[in-house]
């Protein structure tokens, strides 16, 4: 078993328009000389922070790979920037494809053994978007619950909508139509959503999401421009996003995986097969947004399953 190393830093990083010294924080568990790819992750929100995905640091414990994690500009311990609140020019995904090409080049991961890469949601978008650049040292990625594009990842919400009693479904159409969402029905609504779909442990919420609803309630300023006013209401800078037209250029070995009952429907991951030259998708039985926390098994499968695609030999194309 490899032993346990951890390590933290914090990188600078200059941003165009902001006077302020920024920085971005990470951690490293295990050892960055070890001669395997490290596995930058990549976590979810935007604006929810590392922690919900420590999960993966049992990588370096399993299978021997350090596993590099960060918390994006705006959010948890990097640099916060609430002055930029509803300024959707700022918060575009090239700000956050500059800072991982910043966290990239400071450890020094361009160089061989390069690394791996595992986005988780959001964090899954931006890696795409990341991958397709065909960046130096990128050796594989993993999209984690992540979306093709925000038209697709809208079509699914509105499936899964549709699915649940229509005393929600009235509420929260009630609450988007007057912009209320302090509504006891509306967060009733929104619970039963979270618990069916976001996150399907019991009890809920576990320990390890925790920081990330903290994060996110403390400081909405990423997430509320960049995606709207609560999960189900879209309206920020992403709203027009896509990956689609890119993804033919992402040449590195690809897994992709969701759940069952992902927010991340099956929809808005069909482009990802289809159009990835070298890709896996596996879709979860019983699974949520966040399989990796959830009971029955699952997360040791998806470990198992992340571990094993990153540390095989050869990756064949089993479309």
């Amino acid at each position: 078993m490899a032993e346990v190393q951890v390590k933290e830093g914090k990188v600078p990083f200059k941003i165009k328009l902001i006077d302020e010294p920024c920085f971005t924080y990470y951690k490293i568990f295990g050892d960055l000389s070890s001669g395997l790819p490290p596995v930058v992750v990549a976590h979810g929100g935007p604006g929810a922070g590392h922690e919900y995905l420590l999960t993966f640091a049992d990588l370096w414990r399993d299978y021997g790979l350090p596993v590099v994690f960060y918390d994006q500009i705006g959010c948890a311990s990097s640099t916060h920037l609430q002055q930029t609140a509803g300024d959707q020019s700022f918060w575009q995904e090239q700000l956050f494809q500059d800072e991982l090409d910043n966290l990239v080049d400071h450890l020094g991961l361009q160089r061989d053994p390069g690394f791996h890469l595992l986005g988780q949601s959001w964090g899954g978008m931006l890696g795409s978007a990341f991958a397709a650049r065909q960046p130096k040292g990128l050796r594989r990625l993993v999209l984690a619950s992540a979306l093709a594009s925000k038209e697709l990842a809208t079509q699914g919400t509105r499936l899964l909508r549709d699915q649940m009693p229509p005393d929600m479904r009235q509420a929260l159409d009630e609450a988007e139509e007057k912009g209320e969402y302090d509504s006891p029905a509306y967060k009733q609504a929104l619970d039963f959503y979270y618990r069916k779909h976001v996150c399907r442990a019991d009890p809920f919420p576990p320990a390890e999401l925790l920081p990330a609803l903290k994060h996110l309630s403390e400081d909405m300023t990423v997430y509320r421009t960049m995606n709207g006013p609560s999960p189900l209401t879209a309206d920020g800078s992403l709203n027009k996003w896509t990956v689609i037209p890119r993804l033919p250029n992402i040449t590195v070995p690809t897994l992709v995986y969701n759940g069952e009952y992902d927010t991340s429907h099956d929809i808005a991951q069909v482009p990802f097969f289809e159009l990835i030259p070298q890709v896996r998708w596996i879709t979860f039985p019983g699974g949520g947004h966040m399989c990796h926390l959830e009971g029955g098994g699952l997360r040791e499968r998806i470990l198992k399953v992340v571990g094993e695609f990153l540390t095989q030999k050869e990756i064949a194309d089993v479309r």
